[in-house]
């Protein structure tokens, strides 16, 4: 009776043990089912942000390329021009001042702004790119020529203005000595 008890008790033992062997199959099976769910929700997710981020871009672009498509329709209108010699040289020129006059409305419109020309140096507008030395203190740090307008952006320096600069040297030849760049 012992081996009897003995063999029910561990047949017992056993199923108990085959029942938590298969409860925990299912426990298994069923967290691969949601890991599966949520990757597949966080897949759905990153790719509808994706799609936000490309359309904001692409929002946020939009003025701009259409702005510089109208510049692109009026430099193939100029140039139309230009090839059929429909215009004097006076009209040309006044052409082209208007070119440039909506190219600086387009920047305008994104609160890019051209500086503001100073006679004297500033270093913190101004990017010097040719040295011309003088005998005259007066000209020191003066502004002899502007290479290329400097430009803002909400206040902010976007690109400097490029400048040729004259330095007093008591022994240059008056704007005919040696540059330095």
């Amino acid at each position: 009776m012992s081996d009897r008890a003995s063999k029910e008790q561990e047949e017992f033992s056993l199923s108990a043990l085959a029942e938590q062997v298969s409860d925990l199959r299912e426990f298994v099976e069923q967290q691969g089912r949601r890991d599966e769910i949520q990757q597949q929700a966080f897949d759905a997710l990153y790719e509808e942000l994706r799609q936000y981020k490309d359309d904001f871009i692409f929002q946020m672009e939009k003025p701009l390329l259409l702005d510089l498509l109208l510049f692109y329709d009026s430099l193939n209108w100029f140039q139309q021009s230009l090839v059929k010699q429909e215009m004097s040289p006076e009209v040309i020129a006044d052409s082209f001042q208007y070119l440039i006059d909506e190219f600086l409305e387009l920047l305008y419109r994104r609160d890019t702004l051209p500086m503001d020309s100073k006679s004297t140096f500033d270093r913190e507008t101004q990017k010097a790119i040719k040295v011309i030395y003088t005998r005259d203190r007066s000209k020191d740090y003066k502004v002899r020529q502007v290479l290329k307008r400097g430009f803002t952006r909400a206040g902010r320096i976007l690109r400097p203005e490029e400048v040729v600069i004259t330095r007093y040297a008591p022994d240059a030849d008056d704007g005919d000595g040696p540059d330095q760049t």
